[in-house]
């Protein structure tokens, strides 16, 4: 049975070096162009006919954006409608991305933990800014709920600080590893298809069995794709919520 972790491996096709910092172009470059163009062609689909009823790639468009828009509403309000673009933007992109990890000998760029934790620092690292360009110093009260007694403030400020440093962490390994658990479990149950087939007797009657266990896991990473892409998009608008509103 072949390695589940192989489909995980970095291929290096081109070796290449930015200011002295290694830049090669890999198997997960090539992958994040390949997701970059079909986002690129599904807007050119969805706005080149573009018509007061809309055809079938304009209104897929159309309810997507909407979809966001409706997200950022109920989680942020109006003061979050200038982020609907960054995080339609992630959704699409990490949706597209665990959607072209589902064909066979593709690569997952969001099943490795650079890439997810990429985008949580970068998320993290706006919510800060927007938080203190917003609020000042006052951003910082966001670790003194309110109406806490003074007594208990040295307990609750560190636990509340922790909860936000970590936030990056908990975003990242929650996609990279949701993704990651799916393609092995994909992959030990195909492989099971493979060997029981060519294992001959009754091994070779009874690999339908796993056969029926992939074509189960296969829909159900589907919806795993989705859902992650879902949650990602809905956490950064919840920490966008607390940064632009300062909810406690």
């Amino acid at each position: 049975m072949a390695n589940p972790l192989e489909q995980f491996a970095i291929t290096r096709y081109a070796d290449l070096s930015v200011a002295g910092a290694d830049a090669a172009f890999t198997n997960a470059s090539l992958f994040m162009l390949v997701t970059l163009g079909l986002i690129l062609a599904f807007f050119w689909l969805g706005t080149r006919n573009a018509a007061l009823v809309p055809g079938r790639w304009q209104a897929a468009l159309e309810g997507m954006t909407g979809f966001i828009t409706d997200m950022v509403d109920e989680n942020i309000g109006p003061k979050g409608r200038a982020f609907v673009p960054f995080i339609f933007s992630l959704f699409i992109f990490i949706l597209v991305a665990n959607m072209i990890g589902l064909f066979p000998f593709s690569f997952t760029v969001t099943s490795h933990i650079a890439v997810t934790f990429a985008f949580a620092a970068f998320i993290f690292l706006i919510c800060v800014i927007v938080g203190i360009a917003k609020h000042g110093f006052h951003f910082f009260s966001l670790f003194v709920p309110a109406n806490t007694p003074a007594v208990l403030l040295l307990l609750i400020v560190p636990i509340e600080l922790i909860s936000f440093l970590s936030r990056p962490l908990t975003l990242s390994i929650r996609l990279f590893a949701n993704m990651t658990a799916g393609h092995i479990l994909l992959k030990v149950f195909a492989g099971f298809v493979i060997s029981l087939g060519a294992a001959g007797g009754i091994l070779t009657a009874i690999s339908p069995l796993p056969f029926v266990m992939t074509v189960a896991f296969y829909g159900l990473e589907l919806i795993v794709a989705v859902v992650q892409a879902y949650v990602f998009a809905l956490l950064t608008c919840i920490y966008l919520n607390d940064s632009i509103n300062l909810h406690h």
